[in-house]
């Protein structure tokens, strides 16, 4: 959803409320180059100019594991000029194709371990990669972003290579009815303000830009003095800031001045309305109102209403149309732009419902402050909710924090995030209300309506006020303290980890630390039940898992809800045919009460009638809406061909109509009957990282988990080697989707401790693992320009002696038939040629790095050691896999993929609107 930017509001909640700690400022031990000056430090990240105008922002934390670098650049679709949309986006794709130093970007990233990508919004573009801290890794990515910043191959050949796969992006975009409903209403609010744009661009304008134009833009808008680079997590300052005057400082400063942008969306007249007529089964509505800019004060209050109203369970718009199952969706969100932009606010009707109503109610409910004000309990538990994600984020993810900066700065300024935090904390209920009178009215309302009256009601919105003003001399608050140092290798892991087993099956591993924030994760998984047993209560089952949080015998989901917000935890729980499973990421005083109430949640569901029905109606909703798309279409065509199960089985893929049979005849006493039959704590893993005290939770552990047994004991499933006994490829008419899908499979036989395991693992990576820098990216996507993504990959289960070999891509339908064959014809060439010494050491470094990567927060260690305690294994076995795939030959690649992988074997699966394609293609001659 690009016009109401959903990735801000999480990107500002990374910037968060901090306390007292050790992080140090770059600035507080740090001798600056010559020609280097420091600026303001808020909350451990430091400010310094380069004298060709480049802004730097470093924020150290060496309890980090990895290093993150982000340039950030003040352009995005709003720069474009008519004629230009889609351009800012368009060159964002362009940089990677590489500079005359660098000749493949992609692949000097993916060599060295680097997780990148760029986005690009309305008010910026950015460009950001992370790895496992290493300081050769940080000088060549920062000296590889100073070299494309002014050298980039921004060439005619490179934008015919890209075009198609810019086409791609758009028409995966065409595919989804809530982006179109979006841009179409926002385009409709915006008469002349270039927000009224999608950041994508229009496809004539992306198709027939002139390179001239392109290379123009590039020159103007990619140059130091309108670039942040922004340091974040484990590294020397001293040592970084030094690169940063080496390779960036090495570039001029511009002698242009930069346009200014002085088009103001004038007061909205009326109200407007939009009707879009595409294939689909869900009824959408929209309402958008003109709202400030992100550094206005009401921006604030306007992020609390909609949260007031969109919050769930406990929300306005959730008691007023999913309650009462007149709506099965409903959204509220409000931008965070340089300049005033749009709240909106959004419903999903039920499927034979009355869309009339619902757009009445939702009316009723965003306008009716004069009837029903927001009061100063809804507003408190608002503010709680945004100060609790803030609070998480900044936390346990620096990275996170570094990288939402991007937004901040697009807002005006890096410091408006904390600024944002702040106003927040100070909202009140009258601030509330008195937004909600001066914007939420008809006259400034969407949904494109014009009706003539007699007296026209205009809202003038403010202009947002000097931002040099007002981030002087702010401090903003104690940096958050930050954890230990940790080695996150395998070895140290496991040295550092106590395992044991707690009554008759419980597996525990605690793995005691200091972590940034005190936080703490857990992670918990119960087994029950074998294939006979859960034959014919699958729903049940679905249900049953689905419905654990939302209610028990003494609470409400609304209470649930707020009581985890209550104890700032983040906390799953659910279930599913054969287990249930915990996770909790709560601070170190509030793991114990976060665990409580997840046992209680998992042992006494009340299982409301209200919300199964509404859970229901939801499930038929979305498996309705799924059932045309592309990618569902040719998924479950190529699932069903590769079943090995009989009709009936538990495991046996279902067609979507008998999924649907199932959920409209499931009956909330078979969900509690499968609660009772199935459900225990005895048999499972247990697993907790972080600041916690070991004795006390494993007393904890004893009192909740042990002695429940499930009444139908856990069996493993076993999943046999299977390959269909022939080869097939079905094609899949899809109207009126722009975008087409293709998949490709075949099996073969292997467990994962056969020696070709790690090999294919490998080899995936090489042929297809991403779009870019990879055989079939370099082929489909770089050469051809026919897919935005195409990639694919080897799976081997760690239970069965099944393994996959798998291919995907999209595609405009036309290009479908080249895709495919360019697909087939690398891997008949990879088979047959194999791989290179150089594809195979970059694949290993990649690879490693990686699983380094992996292991570099609290949670994703916690999931490793489940994982292992399930398979009966240690990080032993982790780190011999990992030595094994250093040690790899190409020799042994090579004979792995040519005794696996065979092209004659794959089967393939193609959905699209192929018919539409032909016909538009035959009016155009």
């Amino acid at each position: 959803m690009p016009m109401f930017c959903r990735s801000l509001f999480l990107a500002c909640s990374l910037l968060l409320s901090v306390h007292a700690g050790a992080v140090t400022p770059a600035s507080a031990n740090t001798v600056l180059p010559p020609g280097v000056t420091a600026g303001a430090t808020v909350e451990g990240i430091t400010e310094y100019r380069l004298a060709n105008g480049l802004t730097v922002l470093m924020f150290p934390d060496a309890s980090t594991p990895s290093t993150l670098v982000n340039v950030t650049y003040g352009v995005g679709a709003a720069q474009e000029n008519y004629g230009e949309s889609g351009m800012a986006h368009l060159l964002e794709h362009l940089v990677f194709k590489g500079t005359p130093t660098i000749g493949n970007i992609a692949a000097e990233f993916k060599r060295r371990g680097i997780t990148y990508n760029g986005t690009t919004g309305q008010d910026r573009t950015n460009y950001y990669g992370w790895f496992s801290a290493n300081d050769e890794t940080l000088d060549w990515l920062l000296a590889a972003e100073a070299d494309r910043m002014v050298n980039a191959d921004v060439a005619k050949d490179k934008l015919d290579s890209e075009m198609t796969v810019v086409r791609n992006e758009l028409e995966i975009g065409e595919n989804k009815p809530t982006g179109i409903l979006i841009q179409r209403m926002t385009s409709q609010a915006f008469l002349w303000h270039a927000y009224g744009k999608s950041v994508i661009g229009n496809r004539a304008d992306v198709e027939n830009v002139p390179i001239e134009r392109l290379q123009a833009f590039y020159r103007t808008w990619y140059q130091p003095d309108n670039a942040t680079v922004i340091i974040a997590g484990r590294f020397d300052p001293q040592r970084a800031l030094a690169t940063v005057q080496r390779t960036f400082g090495a570039l001029p400063r511009p002698a242009r001045t930069l346009p200014t942008r002085y088009t103001v969306e004038p007061a909205q007249d009326g109200e407007r309305e939009i009707n879009i007529r595409r294939v689909g089964e869900l009824h959408l509505i929209g309402l958008g109102y003109h709202a400030p800019a992100m550094a206005h004060p009401d921006s604030a209050a306007l992020r609390v209403l909609v949260n007031v109203m969109g919050a769930v369970p406990s929300g306005r718009l959730q008691k007023a149309l999913i309650v009462p199952k007149l709506a099965v969706n409903s959204e509220s969100a409000v931008d965070g732009f340089l300049e005033p932009g749009v709240a909106g606010f959004f419903a999903t009707v039920t499927l034979g419902g009355d869309p009339a109503q619902v757009e009445r109610v939702l009316l009723e409910q965003v306008e009716g402050t004069a009837r029903q004000p927001f009061t100063e309990e809804e507003v408190a538990a608002a503010k709680q909710r945004l100060a609790n994600m803030y609070d998480r984020a900044s936390k346990s993810n620096v990275l996170g924090v570094a990288n939402a900066l991007s937004e901040s700065i697009a807002a005006g300024d890096w410091r408006l995030g904390f600024l944002y935090r702040d106003a927040i904390a100070k909202v009140s209920a009258a601030d509330v209300n008195r937004v909600a009178r001066t914007y939420l009215v008809p006259a400034n309302r969407t949904l494109a309506r014009f009706i003539p009256t007699e007296v026209a009601q205009r809202v003038e919105i403010p202009a947002a006020p000097d931002i040099a003003k007002l981030v002087a001399g702010y401090k903003g608050n104690p940096a958050v303290s930050a954890g230990e140092v940790f080695d996150n290798s395998p070895g140290n892991i496991q040295a550092r980890t106590r395992t044991m087993t707690l009554g008759d099956g419980l597996k525990v591993a605690m793995l005691p630390k200091q972590s940034r924030g005190n936080r703490v994760s857990a992670e918990l998984m119960f087994h029950f039940g074998d294939d006979a047993a859960i034959a014919g209560r699958l729903e049940a089952a679905s249900f049953a898992g689905s419905l654990l949080a939302r209610g028990t015998k003494t609470m409400t989901r609304e209470q649930i809800s707020q009581r985890f917000d209550d104890l700032n935890a983040r906390v799953s729980v659910v279930g599913s045919s054969q287990m249930a499973y915990i996770g909790i990421d709560a601070e170190r005083e509030n793991l114990i009460p976060a665990l409580r109430l997840a046992a209680e949640i998992l042992r006494n569901p009340s299982f409301p009638e209200a919300e199964f029905e509404q859970l229901r109606s939801q499930s038929i909703t979305g498996l309705k809406d799924r059932k045309r798309e592309p990618g569902y279409i040719a998924d479950y065509a190529m699932r069903k061909h590769f079943d090995p199960w009989p009709q009936g089985h538990a495991r046996a893929v279902r067609s979507p109509d008998e999924e649907l049979a199932g959920i409209q005849s499931v009956k909330l006493e078979d969900v509690r009957a499968f609660h009772r039959d199935f459900y225990g704590t005895a048999d499972g893993e247990a697993v907790v990282v972080g600041d916690f005290d070991p004795v006390q939770l494993q007393k904890e552990l004893e009192t909740l988990f042990i002695g429940w047994k499930s009444p139908r004991p856990f069996v493993r499933r076993n999943e046999p080697y299977f390959q269909p006994g022939k080869v097939v490829r079905e094609v899949f008419e899809t109207p009126d989707k722009a975008n087409a899908v293709i998949v490709s499979r075949s099996n073969f036989a292997i467990d994962v401790e056969d020696p070709d395991h790690p090999a294919l693992l490998v080899a995936g990576r090489i042929f297809g693992g991403g779009a870019k820098a990879s055989r079939l990216g370099d082929r489909v996507r770089e050469q051809d320009g026919l897919s935005y993504y195409v990639g694919s990959g080897v799976i081997v289960s760690p239970e069965a002696d099944n393994g996959v070999f798998y291919m995907q891509a999209t595609s405009a339908p036309e290009n479908m038939g080249r895709v495919e064959a360019a697909m087939g014809e690398e891997l008949a060439r990879f088979v047959k040629d194999g791989v290179t010494e150089q594809e195979l050491e970059d694949a290993k470094a990649g690879l490693l790095a990686s699983y380094q990567e992996s292991r570099s927060t609290n949670g994703t260690i916690a999931s490793g050691l489940r994982l292992n305690l399930y398979l009966d294994r240690t990080m032993q076995w982790d780190a011999d896999f990992e030595r094994t795939i250093a040690e790899l030959t190409v020799e042994q690649v090579n004979e792995a993929v040519r005794r696996r992988v065979k092209p004659e074997a794959v089967s393939t699966f193609v959905a699209g609107d192929f018919a539409g394609s032909a016909r538009r293609a035959a009016d155009s001659r």
